[in-house]
């Protein structure tokens, strides 16, 4: 079974909230499932995946900056700022550190709910607990 975690997290990289989402699905439209559970932000970085105008309008309707760079294949590519974008950085190590737990990494569990609940429980005990 092939799947995608879609994660939303603060300016430390800590997470807030999680979608599990059929592999075959594009990232801008599990972003549109997080939008609803997203908390006040002023701004938003996103990979080349949640590149899409709709996504991008719905963002500034809530007074939110996209940091998304254009895919490569967008007629009219829209700009966006490199030095932030460097600090996404933070997002792809907190995947990297729940891919630590071996259960997450391997992938054991087949049921996505057991998947996303043992997600939740090793961001709990990395990010949170201290």
């Amino acid at each position: 079974m092939n799947s995608k975690l879609h994660m939303v997290s603060d300016g430390r990289g800590r997470p807030l909230t999680f979608f599990l989402s059929p592999g075959q699905m594009s990232d801008a439209k599990g972003a549109l499932v997080l939008l609803a559970e997203m908390p006040p932000a002023k701004r938003l970085l996103g990979d080349k995946g949640y590149d899409a105008d709709w996504l991008r309008d719905e963002l500034k309707a809530r007074g939110v900056r996209a940091c998304i760079p254009a895919r490569s294949g967008r007629n009219h590519p829209a700009s966006h700022n490199r030095r932030l974008y460097k600090k996404r950085c933070r997002i792809e190590n907190a995947f990297a550190r729940l891919k630590d737990w071996r259960g997450i990494a391997m992938r054991y569990t087949r049921c996505g709910d057991l998947f996303l609940s043992a997600i939740a429980l090793a961001a709990t005990v990395i990010f949170w607990l201290k």
